[in-house]
């Protein structure tokens, strides 16, 4: 079944690849800066996002030199945009999060990840989206009182 198998990616798409998942992390690095780090004593809201945002840029530059060389990669294809498209849907929850609360964009986002990229029928992708924000309701809101920003 080799055979089936896209060809490698090749090293143009290997530097791509790599620039933009630094991009990504300098990005990270930049947004848990303002929303502050804190100290180790008493943590910021950006310390755990700074330090996944700190290995997401290392890891990406340690690509950018080692991973042209590499065979085993795949060429981005038609199934590569499903990929793009739940980070497209990840950004969107973060920008509408802050504004309108977590309830509306996770039951959009669990609603499009289950419906559009899980092919799953209307039914169970209505009924676990609200089963799965409800909970999430009740587990980080009610039971840990977590602070998210919320309609209620």
């Amino acid at each position: 079944m080799e055979t089936d198998r896209p060809a490698p990616a090749g090293p143009r798409s290997q530097l791509a690849a790599a620039v933009v998942a630094t991009g990504i992390g300098v990005a990270g690095l930049i947004g848990s800066v303002r929303l502050g780090l804190g100290q180790l004593t008493a943590p910021g809201p950006g310390l755990w996002p700074f330090v996944i945002s700190v290995v997401i840029t290392v890891l990406s530059i340690v690509l950018a030199f080692t991973g042209r060389s590499a065979l085993d990669t795949e060429r981005f294809t038609r199934s590569s945009v499903q990929t793009a498209l739940a980070v497209v849907t990840l950004v969107l929850l973060a920008i509408a999060l802050p504004l309108i609360g977590f309830e509306i964009p996770a039951l959009l986002l669990t609603f499009c990840w289950l419906r559009v990229l899980g092919k799953e029928s209307w039914r169970s992708s209505i009924v676990i989206s609200v089963l799965t924000v409800v909970a999430f309701y009740v587990v980080f809101v009610i039971l840990l009182r977590i602070p998210l920003p919320r309609l209620i």
